[in-house]
């Protein structure tokens, strides 16, 4: 740091010369930033702040009564002290400096021997200089220190101690809902530096660059990327090495905050390259061409996909609303966002559990895997697993907000049959597929995931509902209810559900308090008018269940 006026004053040459302090004691404690030699009077718009000014005073003695503005000149100008020479018989000199120096704030030394300002000067100024270059040399040390924990990918925690070490002090790193993401202590508790740490965070603002503020004058510097900040680095409890150079402490504070931010883009760019290296074999592997199985399994092995004994396929696929209305983001990004975040869900779960897997997304809104176990017990396990994982932190806030009520999953998972090598498991994505997609048309999710098993005839019309004999199929069981809710009747279409969803059962669907006996029978009545079938007959209700199922899949 820069040598004080304190720190001049005590060097040999000086001491000799017997200073004496007049006034301003309080700023001894001041920076020297240069030394200024000077003889004349005028020099206060010569000066940038900081100097300390040496003169003989020989133009004080023509002139003793300038001595106040001459003081008052060089306060205004920031200088850190003056110090005068008298030697000899000066005492108009003394007088006047004396004078001055009761209502002067800056420190004003006279020395009575003769001092060689010029070996000052030059002491000064080598001191100076030296400071700038370990100050350099401590910046070099400090960028050298935070590109090499950039380029190892150096993990939150570690960056945070670096810099707490570096300041001297504890850096506590939050998120912007003010919740610690890391932090290192130094020479305090874990419970003193974060207690009540909410709500003091809270009422430090977040200044618009690196600085001091709040009632505790925390240092912070922002982290993240222009106009993408995700948190903040702060200093809540200086140390006495901290105080003696701030500067220092922010510098390192923002090169701290710079390599965050650095290493969490690079972070999210290697996932990035490792769904594109994923997505690409798992096309590769559901399109072999010739692909053997060990050719296949030593590139799976090379993204992480261990030998195994079993391999089983799954889908996830974005959630539908009952009756098949999807829930489909608006904007493509979002989607692109939700797959992305539940790619990096699904890691970390597999990082809890004894499969390993390929993972990738297969078309918008379908994310495709190959799960791989080492044993054919382990399967309910990690499918349960997968499946909270997917659920999310949405399922979990739903689920504190409505603790009665049953939310539906933000995406449908389907299970394909497992199989015993990796080409015959990615070959069964596509059956995952249909039953994830089928399983999205039920009226209520109630499973975590779903098999072929649990689809059933909603699974095969799934897969046919692009068929032109099916459409015909569907438009000639159903012309006269879809007419009537074109004509904005749709009440006999949802008539017709609630009753073959009955089974037929008329009183029970009186019981479930739909519509009065007397008044559901005459619709009844109506609806039969229009089907122009009898609901009585088993095989009319089968038959305008199938195409009533076939209408709702149709309908995504």
């Amino acid at each position: 740091m820069l040598p004080t006026v304190s720190a001049v004053l005590d060097l040999p040459v000086l001491r000799a010369a017997a200073p004496k302090v007049l006034c301003g004691t309080k700023g001894l404690n001041a920076p020297v930033r240069w030394v200024h030699v000077s003889e004349i009077l005028d020099v206060g718009n010569l000066l940038s702040g900081g100097e300390l000014v040496l003169t003989t005073g020989l133009e004080l003695e023509k002139s003793p009564e300038e001595s106040a503005s001459f003081i008052r000149s060089l306060e205004a100008a920031g200088a850190a002290g003056l110090i005068v020479e008298l030697v000899g018989q000066r005492q108009r000199s003394r007088t006047a400096l004396e004078k001055a120096a009761r209502t002067a704030t800056l420190p004003v030394v006279v020395v009575e021997h003769r001092v060689r300002f010029v070996q000052v000067t030059e002491i000064v100024h080598r001191m100076i200089v030296a400071e700038q270059l370990e100050r350099v040399e401590r910046a070099r040390d400090v960028h050298e220190a935070f590109t090499v924990l950039s380029l190892e990918s150096a993990d939150t925690q570690r960056i945070v101690e670096q810099a707490a070490t570096m300041i001297g002090a504890s850096v506590v790193l939050e998120d912007l809902s003010h919740l610690v993401l890391a932090y290192a202590g130094q020479h305090v508790s874990t419970t003193d530096l974060l207690d009540d740490w909410e709500r003091r965070s809270r009422t430090t603002p977040f200044p618009a660059h690196t600085a001091r503020s709040g009632p505790e004058r925390w240092l912070q510097a922002a982290v993240g990327v222009r106009q993408q900040v995700w948190g903040r680095l702060v200093v809540p409890t200086p140390s006495a090495a901290f105080d003696a150079d701030e500067d220092m402490a922010i510098m390192v504070l923002e090169r701290a905050a710079q390599t965050l931010a650095i290493n969490r883009l690079a972070d999210r760019d290697q996932r990035e390259l490792s769904h594109h290296a994923q997505a690409g074999l798992l096309n590769a592997l559901r399109q072999p061409r010739g692909l053997s199985e060990a050719e296949a399994l030593a590139r799976a092995g090379s993204l992480g996909l261990k030998r195994s004994s079993y391999y089983v396929p799954l889908v996830f696929r974005t959630a539908l609303q009952a009756w098949g209305s999807p829930v489909l983001p608006a904007d493509p990004f979002a989607g692109q966002q939700d797959e992305r975040e539940l790619l990096e869900r699904l890691a970390k779960a597999l990082r809890s559990s004894a499969g390993t897997a390929l993972t990738a997304s297969i078309q918008s809104g379908s994310v495709g895997m190959i799960l791989a176990l080492p044993a054919r017990q382990q399967e309910e396990a990690t499918l349960q697993i997968l499946a909270e994982a997917a659920a999310g932190p949405r399922a979990d806030a739903n689920s504190a907000a409505h603790p009665n009520s049953a939310s539906p999953p933000a995406w449908i998972i389907g299970v394909g049959r497992m199989k015993a090598t990796l080409l015959e498991a990615a070959a069964g994505i596509d059956e995952a597929a249909h039953v994830a997609e089928s399983a999205a048309t039920l009226r209520e999710a109630g499973k975590p995931y779903y098999r072929a098993t649990d689809v059933r005839l909603r699974g095969l019309l799934a897969l046919l509902r692009k068929d032109p004999r099916v459409q015909q199929f569907v438009e000639s069981e159903l012309s006269a209810v879809l007419q009537a809710e074109a004509e904005g009747k749709g009440e006999y279409l949802e008539l017709l559900g609630l009753y073959l969803g009955s089974g037929g059962n008329k009183a029970a669907m009186a019981r479930s308090g739909y519509l009065s006996r007397p008044t559901l029978y005459a619709r009844l009545a109506k609806l039969e008018e229009l089907l122009a079938v009898d609901l009585d007959d088993a095989e009319s209700r089968t038959s305008l269940h199938v195409a009533l199922l076939a209408h709702l899949i149709r309908g995504q």
